[in-house]
């Protein structure tokens, strides 16, 4: 496994087994219950994919609610609650470095999903759509530009 696939799957590495094998059951449930579905049908729930919020996200703007609750009630209250933005920062950190934070298996456990694994679910939704129907030219080669446009492709 290179470097690369170990940043993508560093989530997933800290997640027990059970929970991400959890989250592949519902995306393979989705799919399944997608594979008769109209384009529309289709295109509506890639949108709504993109649009989603992955577990990095959820993280960053969970911390930095807290971390700005912390400031402000320093500054209004007491010096104490710096703490609060310490103890939020220093998790950001640990995530960053590390994969994990103590929120982490919280929402894991709630299906929160990482950026991979909606683009799995959103990946073979796009072929179930037909996007990579005509990435092959007559030949049979694979057209580059094609298939650059099918993956770009809402």
């Amino acid at each position: 496994m290179n470097t690369q696939t170990l940043e993508l799957e560093r989530v997933r590495r800290h997640t027990p087994e059970a929970i991400n094998e959890r989250i592949d059951d519902e995306i393979a449930e989705t799919v399944h219950a997608y594979a008769d579905a109209s384009e529309e049908e289709l295109s509506a729930r890639i949108a709504e994919l993109e649009g989603g919020w992955d577990i990095e996200r959820v993280l960053e703007t969970n911390a930095s609610i807290l971390a700005l609750v912390g400031v402000g009630l320093s500054v209004t209250r007491d010096s104490k609650w710096l703490l609060l933005t310490t103890g939020v920062l220093g998790f950001l950190l640990l995530h960053g470095t590390q994969g994990w934070c103590p929120p982490l298996p919280a929402l894991r456990r709630l299906g929160v999903r990482t950026r991979a694994e909606i683009d799995r679910e959103r990946f073979v939704l796009k072929f179930i759509r037909g996007d990579f129907d005509d990435v092959r030219n007559s030949r049979g080669e694979i057209n580059l530009t094609r298939l650059l446009r099918a993956l770009a492709r809402n």
